[in-house]
């Protein structure tokens, strides 16, 4: 009995991240499109953060990859438990650094369902459309 307590508690700890995930990613999904520069897939150029504070780009960019790794692992958790698992493992995943990540984000965005989306989604916060070619 003890040993189903202890699963009632792990399942009640997961469905309430899966529930705060979720609804976050209902109320930013706006805000976050927002941030997207429009000429973000035709001019790819290096940050002016990173030439001018080196320490803190490299501070937030382990915390911005500890948090998308986070949520990798959390949306593959939620494939079986109740929650958005794909659309964690993908907000993880723009979230992360790796090998490829930019083709990756091109194809995906190249998508016109997709494309369209995010204008939609930016057109709503005032933003310019992204500028694909």
């Amino acid at each position: 009995m003890i040993f189903f307590e202890s699963y009632k508690t792990l399942i009640l700890w997961l469905s309430s991240v899966s529930l705060f995930i979720f609804l976050f990613s209902l109320v930013s999904m706006r805000w976050l499109a927002g941030l997207i520069p429009s000429d973000y897939f035709i001019n790819k150029e290096e940050s002016s953060f990173k030439k001018k504070n080196f320490f803190l780009w490299c501070l937030v960019l382990l915390i911005k990859n500890t948090i998308g790794y986070s949520l990798i692992i959390g949306g593959i958790m939620m494939l079986v438990l109740p929650g958005q698992g794909l659309f964690t493992i993908i907000i993880g995943l723009m979230l992360s650094n790796y090998p490829g990540k930019y083709y990756i984000e091109k194809r995906f965005i190249e998508i016109p369902a997709i494309f369209k989306s995010i204008n939609w989604l930016r057109a709503k916060s005032n933003k310019a459309p992204i500028i694909l070619k």
